[in-house]
């Protein structure tokens, strides 16, 4: 192992000490930094093909626009696939920054990062240096058309095109698996897509159909990705007690294995571990366009609809299962910053970029917001008085999933009284400050951090952190795991729950909130979070290298600091219940436990009666049909025969317009009461029958 203890103490003191006295103000001239880690190009190294073996450049996909664009919304490909991030994966301001702070961690390490942001300037032999300065023009594409139709199943598969076997037989240094950009592209300019050839043949001569494009293994590529920076020590198969050190730099990852190097992201894991994987899955249409069972990435992420794939002009025939170019995620804000920065031209110049109006983005952002809300449902119920929050992922994938930085989910729970009136929030949002209470909520999220060991390398803490290149360790991971989750297989993944436990098979969260006395309704929701004010204020502070943190602030303030984007919403009418304020009292001290009866202005006028038991509250007793969760005994009797009378009172009596009352329980200084257990429910009649009961509060009695 490796250590490199920084001199002056905190990473970015150190960093800072080592700059000239001016910053330079044009993001792409960067300032020379001294990376925490020497790391090298041969550090992030990846099987596949190289440049070296390219002979076509990967082709500007403004070739394909007179075909594929300009005709039906629904079907032309170009159109919604340039508003996507996958199309714009270079012009991210938010990549740019994390990009420059990545250099700072580890010297070299854009080269991974560049190889998936932008493969045709990678492939064209572009990527060095590695903060992407020498990318020009069409590298800006991102995730290009003539890229993705040119990849290669890596894999024999008699199925894939006749070539593709020589392709295989003759590359330098073939990869054992789709991860970490381990991509292998025709090195001719040979297009590959899901169907047989049609009269699109005729201009695109050398078009081969490839199982491979609808296969999650593709997406894997780019959407599983590890730090080759790091080795795992542990056994055979990973496991949560595995440890990731440093390895000896300038050479290659030893085992070249995703699996024995840290985890960032785990989207193929997720989804390979998942039902959807054995599938398909009946989702109802939720995801999939014309196809109501889904499987794969593409079924969900490229829905079918009914269609040409190029324009009328041609004659191509009307298919049901079109893919629609949609790539949607959950980027709520940056394809619109996209295209701001296509007119300031502040990270780029006019040749990279898109040139395409702003409703090309906006519709992007809107899919990208209809994924959200078709990605969980919500279930509300009450238990023992307290609300239940029930998230369900509907997902393929953890939810949420993907990068892991500055995204989160969280619950937003609203009560009202009788006059509707707020009376309390878990979980607020302030939109001007883009400040979360988190305290007081769920929040589902991954973070990533450095080790004891790890920081006593940089005089940073141990702690979560979001230097990515520099993180070995994952503090949090509570995300929502999908149908079929397993605890042992999501392990041997890297994937396993952090901070959270889900029990094998569940694809779902529960949490619960007290409810206040005088809440007739809760309120709910699902919000998604896209860039929080916390990431953005470190890519803005940490980025000693250029101004493209100051550059992607600007624009998270400029299109509305990443509003959060309700996912999915519900409301409940809370039923009778019972709450206390304390739920122990020493008898040392004695005390007042106050209790709070509520049953809503629905209820308002009914004879309440405050009940006890000694002996618990389950099964409980049933009069007039009403299940009182409690067990009949002398303590029982006792509060049935003398109401208002000490240690309880208050515990008969008319509940008021709004359908409440109070009651107390009294504990006096007596060492003999000592490890006893009370619970009290109350029952509503009308002096005939019983109505209703409450739920049962406990107390205990403590030295």
């Amino acid at each position: 192992m490796l250590s490199f203890r920084s001199p002056a103490g905190p990473l970015r003191a150190w960093l800072v000490g080592s700059l000239p006295a001016v910053l330079p103000v044009v993001a792409g001239a960067a300032a020379m930094v001294q990376a925490l880690v020497p790391s090298t190009l041969n550090d992030t190294y990846q099987p596949g093909i190289q440049p070296s073996e390219m002979i076509d450049p990967i082709a500007d996909a403004g070739s394909c626009y007179f075909c594929h664009a300009n005709y039906d919304p629904e079907d032309a490909p170009f159109e919604r696939w340039a508003g996507s991030m996958m199309a714009n994966s270079m012009r991210d301001p938010i990549f740019h920054a994390a990009l420059a702070i990545a250099e700072q961690d580890a010297a070299n390490s854009g080269e991974l990062c560049l190889r998936c942001h932008s493969p045709g300037g990678w492939l064209g032999g572009r990527s060095t240096p590695t903060d992407g300065s020498s990318l020009y023009g069409s590298d800006y594409q991102g995730v290009s058309c003539n890229f993705c139709h040119r990849l290669v199943d890596p894999f024999d598969d008699p199925a894939n095109p006749s070539f593709d076997a020589s392709i295989l037989a003759n590359m330098q240094d073939r990869p054992t698996e789709t991860a970490n950009g381990k991509y292998i592209v025709d090195p001719l300019d040979r297009r590959r897509g899901p169907f047989e050839p049609d009269v699109c043949n005729l201009y695109h001569p050398n078009t081969s159909q490839s199982p491979f494009h609808q296969e999650s293994e593709l997406c894997a590529t780019c959407h599983e990705v590890s730090n080759p920076l790091f080795k795992r020590v542990g056994g055979a198969t990973p496991a949560s007690s595995d440890t990731y050190v440093l390895d000896d730099l300038d050479k290659a990852h030893p085992t070249q294995s995703r699996f024995d190097e840290f985890p960032l992201e785990r989207t193929y894991s997720e989804w390979l571990l998942s039902d959807f994987a054995q599938g398909p899955i009946d989702m109802e249409g939720r995801f999939g366009g014309n196809k109501a069972e889904v499987s794969s990435c593409q079924d969900c992420h490229m829905p079918d609809t009914t269609g040409s794939g190029c324009s009328p002009i041609f004659k191509a025939p009307i298919r049901d299962d079109l893919p629609q170019h949609d790539l949607a995620g959950a980027n709520s804000w940056v394809p619109l910053a996209v295209h701001e920065l296509d007119q300031t031209l502040a990270l780029y110049g006019a040749s990279e970029a898109s040139g395409l109006p702003q409703q090309i983005f906006q519709d992007s952002v809107d899919r990208n917001i209809s994924m959200l809300q078709r990605a969980a449902d919500m279930e509300l119920s009450t238990a023992d008085g307290e609300l239940n929050v029930r998230i369900v992922n509907q997902g393929g994938h953890k939810l949420p999933t993907g990068y892991p930085e500055g995204r989160r989910m969280w619950i937003q729970v609203r009560y009202y009284d009788a006059a509707d009136q707020l009376v309390q929030v878990h979980g607020a949002y302030d939109p001007l400050s883009a400040q979360l209470t988190e305290a007081d909520t769920k929040v589902y999220e991954k973070k990533i951090g450095p080790d004891a060991d790890l920081a006593a390398t940089s005089g940073e803490p141990a702690a979560p952190s979001f230097h990515f290149a520099f993180s070995n360790k994952v503090y949090k991971d509570n995300r929502i795991p999908p149908r079929g989750f397993d605890n042992a297989a999501f392990e041997a993944h890297q994937a396993a729950p952090v901070g959270a436990t889900y029990a094998d098979g569940q694809y779902w969260d529960d949490t619960l909130y007290p409810i206040p006395c005088d809440a007739v309704r809760a309120e709910v929701s699902l919000f998604h979070q896209t860039t929080t004010k916390e990431y953005i204020e470190f890519l803005r502070d940490e980025n000693v290298t250029n101004n493209a943190g100051q550059i992607a602030y600007d624009l998270w303030v400029q299109f509305g600091k990443s509003a959060p984007v309700e996912m999915t919403y519900a409301n409940l009418d809370l039923p009778p219940r019972l709450t206390a304020d304390v739920t122990e009292i020493s008898v040392s001290t004695g005390g007042i436990q106050s209790l709070c009866l509520s049953a809503g202005p629905a209820n308002a006028g009914l004879t309440y009666w405050v009940l006890g038991s000694q002996s618990g509250s389950v099964p409980g007793t049933t009069v007039d049909g009403v299940n009182i969760p409690l067990n009949f005994d002398s303590w029982s009797l006792y509060t049935l025969t003398q109401p208002n009378i000490g240690p309880l009172y208050q515990t008969l009596g008319v509940l008021d317009a709004t359908g409440r009352a109070n009651a107390q329980l009294i504990v006096p200084v007596q060492a003999s009461l000592a490890g006893v257990q009370l619970r009290h429910a109350y029952l509503l009649t009308n002096g005939v029958a019983v109505l209703g009961a409450s739920n049962a509060v406990p107390i205990s009695l403590v030295p």
